[in-house]
């Protein structure tokens, strides 16, 4: 149990620092492409900050744990608007512009009626995945003709580099992330068994809470060095892309058990 709980706080800080670096490099890129702040709080931060949702989620189902698998997705929406919007806001005011309001919201809103049209069988199957993936792909399409900028932001100017160094970012961010998210639902699992509560509660408490750091620390680090629209770009686009990609792109499972009923450790044992 211990070392379980000593594990997840390893997983949780390898998230951190691989998001952070990861994000670190895909901005750079984005930048030097000359893409609004607003834009790439949208795409390039929420997805490189949504990346532990898509790890854990993907390892989760490939693990035949589906209740972790979908309570992540879901424990890190409500921890993103909820925890993550209103510490960021106690930091400092967020004005949004007119496009996040209309186009960004709406959508969110939509895909979370989307959401419960999805899963009223109490699964996410195939056809469902293909549904949410192509309302996504729409999405970034949308965004990627409208480039507008955010509320007193530029686009970001052109010249910046993209080296090695940045390269190693991605690649190394990656790697943390793919490591800590096995090491997280493991061990999360692990202590559900232990202490007899339902896999649900710990993806949509523990899991989701560990996952969802990257999204709360990318925030409050922007709005503080007055970057509002990468801030509230990446809240609104994190829960967008957790809905759309990462419940659409992950593998096809089976009903879930009830929330309620907790997993019981299984031994090699006879009798």
């Amino acid at each position: 149990m211990l070392f379980d709980i000593l594990f997840v706080g390893v997983a949780v800080l390898a998230l951190w620092i691989g998001a952070g670096q990861f994000v670190a490099g895909a901005s750079q890129a984005a930048r030097r492409l000359g893409v609004p702040g607003l834009v790439i709080g949208l795409t390039v931060v929420a997805f490189g900050t949504s990346a532990p949702e898509f790890a854990v989620t993907l390892d989760a189902a490939l693990s035949g744990r589906p209740d972790v698998s979908v309570a992540n997705v879901v424990g890190s929406n409500v921890l993103n608007l909820g925890f993550i919007l209103g510490g960021t806001a106690l930091v400092r005011a967020l004005p949004v512009g007119r496009d996040l309001v209309r186009r960004d919201a709406t959508l969110l809103v939509g895909t979370t009626l989307l959401l419960l049209v999805v899963v009223r069988d109490l699964r996410v199957g195939r056809g469902d995945g293909i549904v949410l993936f192509g309302v996504l792909v729409t999405y970034l399409a949308v965004l990627a003709r409208a480039g507008t900028t955010g509320p007193g932001e530029a686009t970001e100017p052109s010249s910046a580099t993209f080296g090695w160094l940045d390269l190693g970012r991605l690649v190394g961010g990656l790697g943390l992330v793919v490591g800590g998210a096995h090491l997280l639902v493991g061990s999360a699992v692990d202590i559900a068994l232990t202490v007899g509560i339902s896999e649900w509660v710990i993806g949509v408490t523990v899991v989701a809470a560990g996952t969802s750091i990257p999204e709360f620390a990318t925030s409050v680090a922007a709005v503080r060095r007055g970057r509002v629209g990468i801030s509230a770009g990446n809240i609104v686009g994190s829960c967008v892309f957790n809905t759309l990609g990462v419940l659409g792109s992950r593998p096809r499972s089976g009903r879930s058990r009830s929330p309620a009923r907790p997993s019981r450790r299984r031994c090699g044992c006879l009798g």
